[in-house]
């Protein structure tokens, strides 16, 4: 293809992340305290994802929306703090801000803006656990406070970045140099990666790799799942979408109050305690047990939608598979994955083929054009090799394994029946985990400028019914004509969620907002009567 199909290509799919957050990661705004994500069906998107699939309106009249109106300013900034590499840095809370005041302010609480920091350490004898440092809005404080970890003389720390909306920027909260002493990296200068940063991560996994060789860390095997393969890694064909290994699985807890504290039984007993004496003098409270205030009401859970949370809580569960935990030392100890532990499993247990960020993930590009440079900073991040020669890094090789090798998208049509069964991330946009995954690959052939790179259509294709959720799709023979399509007003399967969304989401086959196509009517593929002969996959999908 020529280098102008490539610049459009991906220049669409970077306006495509820095409008909306991606259909793959989950904005989670969850009510009550400690969530199992795995068999939680009532999970969310935000407002922004959902929008993506509107037309555009007429840029004049909207040239001074009415702020009320205004949509939650998309890039927000982390100030981070002084030493944040040490224990007392840890326990101090993050701040944030918006990167530009004049775009409207950014809230923690708003899960449309949320931004998460991960902590990992790494002790001198191979000894891992976790820590989910703080973000609290600035000039406010914590509604609980945070717990004191422990950082062992000889420890080596890495922290990692998620965030719920399009860029987020790391700077310093006062004179020392926060990013700078704490090695942070959020992409190369002028060009931030998007929702993803870390700091010293390439000196945590040097310092764990170490301690694997000698024996005083072992990563445990991964297991075989119920569909008889290995069980997935973050850097399996079957996971990635157009931006892997990004974003953390960090919780947090927010009050009626929009103060936010640690998810943890200390913070969720001193917000009750908050609760209670708010509503001493609520007029509007009932002490019969009939009805209560609104300050009442039980802590929200904010979760950042990423890989890693996709993986280790609802495909892992749905294929019989267990994530490489570590104790989280802001979780009462609880055993928890982690963006870095996810990593370190993937680069000792994945087997090939091994999906490695490509140049043309949308959070790698400058200027909608893919670089080496950016490449390889964000992979130092997440433990992954420079990108070496022949097709490592190669846009179009990438999407062939992906939409086409057995191991890569065609693993999740054959998992059918498994992933059925299993809770969607959003019941707004699918019932079940399946229509979830098949409309987040729909997206990711797009989003990561497949069609142009190889010069054939989706080969995705989505049943959805009048409420625009995905109830079915087939898989097409990469660079084959797909089914046929007609309208359809299907209803949802049975295997739908006890809780639906309160509010639909548009079909995720029509074009996202800003890419000049006009909405398309929901549609249905037509089934081939001889799937052995068909080039269509679906159930089954073992051809």
């Amino acid at each position: 293809m020529t280098r102008k199909d490539l610049t459009q290509s991906s220049r669409t799919a970077r306006r495509e992340h820095a409008r909306h957050r991606k259909l793959s990661k989950m904005s989670l705004a969850l009510i009550g305290g400690p969530v199992i994500l795995a068999v939680v069906a009532g999970s969310v998107f935000a407002a922004d994802v959902r929008a993506q699939h509107r037309p555009r309106t007429n840029q004049a009249a909207s040239a001074q929306p009415d702020a009320a109106a205004r949509k939650p300013d998309p890039n927000c900034t982390l100030l981070v703090p002084d030493n944040p590499l040490t224990a007392r840095g840890l326990a101090t809370p993050y701040r944030l801000v918006a990167t530009d005041p004049a775009q409207g302010p950014c809230h923690e609480a708003n899960p449309d803006q949320s931004a998460f920091v991960e902590a990992a350490i790494v002790t001198p004898n191979g000894k891992l656990s976790v820590y989910h440092p703080l973000v609290i809005d600035k000039g406010t404080r914590p509604a609980a406070p945070t717990a004191r970890p422990s950082v062992p003389r000889g420890s080596t720390v890495g922290i990692w970045f998620g965030f719920n909306s399009a860029e987020l920027t790391l700077r310093a909260s006062g004179r020392r140099g926060g990013p700078a002493r704490g090695q942070c990296v959020n992409g190369l200068p002028g060009s931030v990666f998007g929702q993803f940063a870390y700091c010293n991560a390439p000196a945590f996994f040097r310092a764990a790799n170490a301690q694997i060789a000698k024996g005083h860390l072992r990563i445990p095997a991964l297991g075989r799942a119920k569909d008889g393969l290995p069980c997935p890694t973050t850097r399996d064909f079957s996971v990635v979408d157009q931006d892997g290994s990004d974003n953390v699985v960090t919780h947090y807890l927010a009050d009626a109050h929009g103060r936010i504290a640690q998810n943890n039984a200390a913070s969720r007993a001193a917000l009750r305690k908050a609760a209670r004496l708010t509503n001493r003098g609520d007029r509007h409270h009932r002490h019969n047990g009939r009805a209560g205030s609104a300050t009442t009401r039980a802590p929200k859970d904010l979760a950042n939608g990423s890989d890693n949370l996709l993986l280790t809580q609802f495909m892992d569960p749905a294929l019989g598979c267990k994530p490489f935990t570590a104790p989280d030392q802001s979780g009462d100890g609880r055993a928890t994955s982690a963006l870095a532990l996810d990593e370190l499993s993937a680069a000792a247990r994945q087997r090939a083929p091994i999906a490695l960020v490509p140049r043309n993930d949308p959070m790698t590009l400058v200027d909608g054009r893919g670089s080496v440079a950016k490449t390889n900073a964000y992979r130092s991040g997440v433990d992954m090799p420079a990108v070496g020669a022949g097709t490592d890094g190669d846009g179009a090789a990438f999407c062939t394994t992906l939409f086409r090798d057995p191991a890569g998208i065609r693993r999740v049509f054959k998992d059918k029946s498994l992933f059925e069964k299993a809770p969607s991330p959003d019941p707004a946009t699918a019932p079940n985990l399946f229509g979830f995954l098949a409309a987040r690959a729909n997206q990711t052939f797009t989003n990561l400028g497949c069609d142009h790179l190889l010069g054939a259509a989706d080969p995705v294709v989505l049943t959805t019914n009048a409420d625009g959720m995905v109830t079915d799709a087939v898989l097409t023979a990469l660079g084959q004509t797909p089914p046929s399509a007609a309208p359809t007003t299907s209803t949802s399967p049975s295997t739908s969620p006890s809780i639906p969304s309160s509010s639909p989401s548009p079909s995720p086959s029509t074009p996202p907002a800003g890419s000049g196509a006009s909405p398309t009517p929901t549609t249905q593929p037509t089934p081939p009567t001889d799937a052995s002969a068909s080039p269509s996959c679906g159930p089954g999908c073992d051809s």
